[in-house]
């Protein structure tokens, strides 16, 4: 299996930058179609567990569009094949004293390239000694 072939990391990286973007200016369509759609698609968020496309869709078309800016202070992208991959971030948003974090599976599936596993957490900002 080949990690990270050029091609293929392109492709990842582009999606996931249309997630981002599709993300924090709370574009629900973008985000509803790179979600798989499929009762086997989970995500686990901040405060919910949400399993199947629908629960993640219901919760996306009822989440405030306000406060979804942030910047991402370290990624982590890696390819294994032609048709997977996962997605790793740290982000923070102004005002919060949390670190947030975000998992995503991707596979690339007939419809192309979709979020199949998420997962956001936070935690706090490591004190200085």
């Amino acid at each position: 299996m080949k990690i990270n072939q050029a091609q293929v990391l392109a492709e990842v990286e582009a999606v996931f930058a249309r997630y981002e973007a599709a993300l924090t200016s709370n574009d629900v369509a973008v985000l509803d179609e790179l979600f798989w759609r499929s009762p086997h698609v989970l995500r686990y968020g901040g405060g919910e567990n949400l399993y199947g496309y629908a629960e993640i869709q219901a919760f996306r078309a009822a989440r405030p569009a306000a406060g979804l800016a942030r910047t991402v202070t370290r990624s982590s992208i890696t390819t294994f094949g032609d048709d997977m991959a996962t997605a790793n971030i740290e982000f923070i948003r102004a005002g919060n004293d949390k670190i947030g974090r975000q998992s995503q599976t991707w596979v690339r599936l007939a419809e192309g390239w979709r979020i199949v596993a998420a997962h956001v957490s936070a935690i706090d900002v490591p004190k200085e000694a």
